[in-house]
């Protein structure tokens, strides 16, 4: 038997916010069994790279960074293991060819993590994909400052959309129950601000309690002493209703933001996509959140060089994005994923097309932005401090309208400033993506 808890273990987790929260409770697996962690990948006996896969370019990061991590061996380290998205749904693949890795393990397998581990100290690689429970665990090792943090409410995803592997990487939708959540929230302690996550926030419930549950759950995590704010990400338009929109209107607790993955416009293309709902019934959805709640902040992502997306739908897609003028967007060249229907329409946008048309989005939307924060410019905003940007010699934080990690910042002066709590910050001026600012009593010498 090894003592591992004799050895050191790091964990690097790529991909996104859903990834990080799958990567803290393996963490907290590993703590759980007494070993010590380290955030400094050279002094591991153990590393984990958890991976993303849902674009080949996800994947190629994914490769090049086990490749990377590899030369360690030549030092400190004695196991690089891998999991995550990458080895669930390219094990086949990639297990013979990337030899640099001892251990495979997929999204649903960390409950195997050290039964696998010590095989391999056996000598040999081993791929324990498809091993595992899959059962929910809420303990985790927080990654995030400690002031905010992610709940992931559910796993997989329903939706079909033709150009999407998730269905085929995490399989069909999974809600967490809401006792267990509400224990994982409770157990985070003080939080300026948790933010929702899964694939379809929206969808929460649904598998599990045979309604949708998301407006109770937030009605829920609202009353924990030791949540002071809630944010939404990812709640697809055909499920956002009345219930939900007087929620987020109405709960105090409830930040005054949602994120909604269009991912287009036009007609033609959303119903190639399998999107729900159309151009008009996504612009009346907007115009509704604006007329409930008038300070509301709405991002979205798009992508560009769908198949078969002519000049004629692309302009379409950019008077759009003139005419709604959302907070935030993020907009990706189509990704031409294998095992997924968009791969084998007809009618390919090259690819030099698509990195062309994404540029023009961006350009088109730096504008609204630029517009958008300028009008903050001479008024006073409550700023949530996430800590000092040395760089800028200054604090950093964001204000309710800025979701960390994908939209801009405020950055301002103050005499003292401590992350995680509230200020008052004057904006004195604006760039395309962030604020910037003074506390209302700091004077400039």
């Amino acid at each position: 038997m090894i003592d591992f808890k004799a050895k050191k273990f790091g964990v690097i987790s790529l991909g996104c916010d859903k990834n990080r929260v799958d990567a803290e409770k393996l963490l907290s697996i590993i703590k759980a069994n007494g070993c010590e962690l380290t955030d400094d990948a050279s002094n591991a006996q153990v590393l984990v790279i958890n991976t993303c896969a849902f674009l080949n370019e996800a994947r190629k990061e994914a490769i090049e960074t086990v490749l990377e991590y590899s030369v360690l061996k030549n030092g400190n380290l004695e196991k690089l293991v891998v999991t995550g998205c990458l080895p669930q749904k390219f094990a086949k693949e990639t297990f013979p060819a990337l030899v640099e890795a001892d251990v495979f393990l997929g999204t649903n397998d960390y409950d195997k993590f050290f039964e696998a581990l010590e095989k391999s100290y056996e000598g040999e690689r081993v791929n324990f994909v498809g091993s595992g429970t899959g059962v929910f665990r809420g303990s985790r090792v927080v990654t995030t400052p400690d002031h905010y943090a992610y709940l992931k409410i559910a796993d997989g995803c329903n939706n079909h959309c033709t150009y999407c592997l998730i269905p085929k990487i995490r399989g069909k939708y999974v809600s967490y129950p809401m006792e267990e959540l509400l224990k994982e929230a409770e157990g985070l302690g003080d939080v300026s601000e948790l933010i929702l996550v899964a694939q379809d926030v929206t969808r929460y419930g649904i598998d599990l309690y045979g309604q949708k549950k998301l407006v109770e759950i937030l009605k829920n995590l609202t009353t924990l002493v030791n949540i002071n704010s809630v944010r939404l990400l990812y709640c697809y338009p055909d499920m956002i209703d009345d219930a939900l929109i007087g929620e987020i209107r109405d709960n105090p607790k409830i930040v005054k933001y949602i994120d909604i993955p269009l991912q287009h416009s036009e007609d033609k293309i959303l119903k190639l996509m399998n999107r729900p709902k159309g151009r008009q019934e996504y612009i009346n959805l907007i115009k509704k959140l604006r007329q409930n709640i008038p300070e509301i902040a709405i991002r979205s992502t798009f992508i560009a060089g769908f198949p078969t997306e002519s000049e004629e739908d692309f302009e379409g897609l950019v008077n759009f994005i003139k005419e709604v003028r959302l907070d935030n967007c993020g907009f990706f060249a189509f990704s031409r994923e294998p095992d997924t229907p968009a791969y084998k329409l007809k009618d390919q946008v090259p690819y030099f097309v698509r990195k062309s048309r994404v540029k023009k989005l961006y350009e088109v939307q730096e504008s609204i932005s630029y517009e958008k924060l300028h009008s903050y410019v001479g008024k006073t905003l409550k700023v949530l401090c996430d800590g000092i940007d040395y760089d800028k010699n200054c604090f950093k934080g964001r204000a309710y309208f800025q979701a960390p990690d994908i939209d801009g910042s405020v950055y301002f002066n103050a005499y003292s400033a401590v992350q995680g709590e509230y200020y008052e910050v004057l904006i004195e001026d604006n760039d395309a993506y962030d604020l910037y600012g003074r506390e209302e009593d700091f004077i400039n010498e």
